[in-house]
C-alpha cells in the first residue's frame, strides 16, 4: 500500500514539475519568468490584437489557366495527327462567377478531320466537354464536376500557399482558413501581434506568378511605342510586359513576350538569395526534372534568343540564352539583397494558384485585447472564488482536497497549450472558466457518494474507496460524451469555437486525472499516518 503510495505520489509530482517547466522553463528573474509565460502561453487575435483579413480567391484565373495549357497540348496533338485548325483562343472571364463560362474555341476544323478530331479531345481530354458551334468551329469546357473540384483545389492550395509564406516570416500564431461567414472562395487570414500588417498583406497579395518566356520584341519606350511597331496590333499569342525599373535606368522599358510561358514558377524546386562574381544580388533556382528536360531542348534549339523572367506580368529580368539550361538557373539583376530573398520566398513557398481580392481588412488594437483578457480574468478568478468557498464551507477539509486538485487541473491545462503550441483566445478562456465547473462537479459526485457510503454505517477508508469505485464510471460517461460533443465544435467550427473546443477538451482529460488520481491519492496520504481512520471531516 505504501509503496503503491509512494509511486503514485511521484508521478504527480513529476506531473507538476514538467507542468510548470512548460509554462515558465527555468527563469532567473521575474522578469524572464514573466517573458517565459508571455512566450510559452500564446494569445490570439482577439487578446492579443492584430490584422483581420477577409479575401477572395479569384479561381476564374485559375480556370483560364488551365484552358491556356489544354490549348497548348491540343495543338501539340493535333500536330502528330496532322490536323489542321485556322485558330485557337481561350476566352476571357471578368469575375468569379465567370469561371464556369471559360470557353477553348477552336475554329476552322476541316469537316474530312472531324471524326479524328473528336478522337483526339475524347480521348486526351476527357475532363472538358466538346460542342460544336458549326460544321467547323468547336468549344470546350470543363465538366461541371471537374471545375467545382479545380476550384476547390485552387482554394486549398491558395490557403497552403498563404500559410507557407506566413510561416516564413516566422507568424507561428496566424490562422489561414475557409471562411464561413462568405462564399466557398473566401478566405480568412488572421495575424496576431503584427507589427507591420501592410508588410505582410504585401507578401500575402502577391500572386508571385512566375513565368519564363520568350521574348519576342523589344525593349520599347511605352506600351503605345511597342503597339506602333505592330500596327497597333498585338500579334497572335503574345503580351507586352513593362520591365521593373532599376537603379541608373531612365525612362520605362516594355518587351513582348510569348503568352504561354516556356516554364511557370509551379515547376520550381528550390530557390535561394546569392550574389554573382560582382556582388550584385541575385535569385538561384532549381527545376523539376520534368521541367529541366524541357527547358534543356528549349534552351539549346534558342541559343542567341532572348527570355524574360515575368514575375506578376512585369519583367525582373531579360537575358540571351548562350548556352542549354537544364535543372538550375538564376534570376539577375536584382535590385537589392530584401528583393533576391522576397523573390527566393515567393518561389519556395510556391505560386499562387490564383489572384485575391480583398473583401474585408480590420485591425485589432491591443488595447481592446487588454480589456478582453481582463475581464476574462476577473470572471475567472470571481468564479474560482466562489467555487473554492463553496467547497471549503460545505465539504470542509475534503474541500481541500477538491481546491489542490482543481488547482492542478489548471495548471496542466495552461501546460498543455504551453506545449501543443496552441492559441489561447477569448472562447478558449470560456472554456477554461467552464473546465473549472466540471472539475468541481466530478468532486461533487465523488464526495456525496462517499457521504452515502459513510451513512450507510461503513468505515471511512471502506466508504472512501466504494464512493470513488461508484463514481468513476459515471464521472467518465459524462466527461465522454462532453468531449464527443467538443468534437464536433472542434470539426466543423471556425477558429473561436475551436479555441473553446480544445481548451475545454484537454481540461476534460486533466480533469479525470485530477479528481480521481491525485484526489485519491490525497485522501490516502491522510489515512497512511493513521492506525484506524474515525472520522472524514466531508
Amino acid at each position: 500500500m505504501k509503496k503503491n503510495l509512494k509511486v503514485r505520489s511521484v508521478v504527480i509530482v513529476a506531473t507538476i514539475l514538467l507542468c510548470i517547466y512548460g509554462i515558465i522553463g527555468f527563469p532567473k528573474s521575474l522578469a524572464e519568468l514573466k517573458q517565459n509565460f508571455s512566450d510559452n502561453i500564446r494569445l490570439g487575435l482577439d487578446l492579443k490584437g492584430g490584422s483581420h483579413l477577409v479575401m477572395t480567391v479569384q479561381v476564374q484565373d485559375a480556370v483560364k489557366a488551365d484552358a491556356e495549357q489544354t490549348m497548348e497540348r491540343l495543338k501539340e496533338d493535333l500536330k502528330k495527327q496532322n490536323i489542321t485548325w485556322a485558330s485557337m483562343d481561350v476566352s476571357e472571364p471578368q469575375s468569379v462567377a465567370d469561371a464556369n463560362k471559360v470557353d477553348l474555341t477552336i475554329k476552322g476544323v476541316p469537316i474530312t478531320q472531324t471524326s479524328a478530331f473528336r478522337s483526339v479531345v475524347t480521348d486526351q481530354f476527357p475532363t472538358y466537354i466538346l460542342t460544336a458551334l458549326n460544321s467547323t468551329d468547336y468549344a470546350m469546357r470543363l465538366k461541371p464536376t471537374d471545375l467545382s473540384a479545380l476550384e476547390k483545389d485552387t482554394v486549398q492550395r491558395t490557403m497552403d500557399t498563404i500559410g507557407n509564406r506566413i510561416d516564413q516570416l516566422g507568424l507561428a500564431e496566424k490562422a489561414v482558413q475557409q471562411y464561413g461567414g462568405g462564399s466557398e472562395n473566401q478566405i480568412l487570414v488572421q495575424l496576431p501581434g503584427v507589427d507591420d500588417p501592410a508588410r505582410v498583406k504585401e507578401l500575402i497579395g502577391t500572386a508571385a506568378v512566375l513565368e519564363i518566356d520568350d521574348v519576342k520584341d523589344g525593349p520599347f519606350s511605352s506600351r503605345d511605342a511597342l503597339l506602333a511597331q505592330h500596327g497597333g496590333v498585338l500579334p497572335l499569342g503574345t503580351k507586352p510586359v513593362k520591365a521593373i525599373p532599376r537603379g541608373g535606368a531612365e525612362g520605362e522599358q516594355w518587351y513582348l513576350v510569348s503568352k504561354v510561358p516556356v516554364i511557370s514558377g509551379r515547376e520550381m524546386r528550390n530557390a535561394r538569395a546569392g550574389q554573382d562574381e560582382f556582388r550584385k544580388w541575385e535569385t538561384d533556382f532549381t527545376l523539376s526534372p520534368d521541367a529541366g528536360k524541357r527547358f534543356g531542348r528549349y534552351t539549346g534549339d534558342n541559343i542567341g534568343n532572348r527570355l524574360a523572367v515575368i514575375l506578376d506580368n512585369q519583367a525582373v529580368s531579360v537575358a540571351t540564352i548562350q548556352a542549354r539550361i537544364e535543372d538550375s538557373g538564376r534570376i539577375t539583376n536584382l535590385g537589392s539583397q530584401q528583393e533576391a530573398e522576397d523573390l527566393s520566398r515567393y518561389l519556395r513557398s510556391g505560386s499562387l494558384p490564383a489572384s485575391v481580392r480583398y473583401d474585408e481588412e480590420r485591425s485589432i488594437g491591443p488595447s481592446l485585447g487588454a480589456d478582453s483578457i481582463h475581464e476574462g480574468f476577473v470572471a475567472g478568478l470571481v468564479g474560482l472564488l466562489a467555487v473554492i468557498s463553496v467547497m471549503l464551507v460545505y465539504y470542509k477539509r475534503s474541500g481541500v482536497n477538491a481546491v489542490l486538485a482543481l488547482a492542478l487541473n489548471t495548471v496542466i491545462l495552461l501546460a498543455a497549450i504551453s506545449y501543443f503550441h496552441a492559441v489561447l483566445t477569448l472562447p478558449g478562456i470560456a472554456g477554461v472558466i467552464l473546465t473549472i465547473g466540471m472539475a468541481v462537479d466530478s468532486n461533487v459526485l465523488i464526495f456525496e457518494r462517499i457521504r452515502e457510503e459513510l451513512r450507510t454505517g461503513k468505515g471511512v477508508i471502506a466508504a472512501v474507496d466504494t464512493g470513488f469505485n461508484k463514481a468513476w464510471w459515471t464521472i467518465v460517461d459524462t466527461h465522454v460524451t462532453t468531449v464527443v460533443s467538443c468534437a464536433f465544435l472542434f470539426l466543423f467550427g471556425e477558429g473561436p469555437v475551436k479555441g473553446f473546443a480544445v481548451t475545454l477538451t484537454i481540461g476534460l482529460i486533466a480533469n479525470v486525472f485530477t479528481a480521481v488520481f491525485v484526489s485519491r491519492t490525497i485522501f490516502d496520504w491522510e489515512f497512511s499516518g493513521r492506525r484506524q481512520a474515525e472520522a472524514l471531516s466531508i
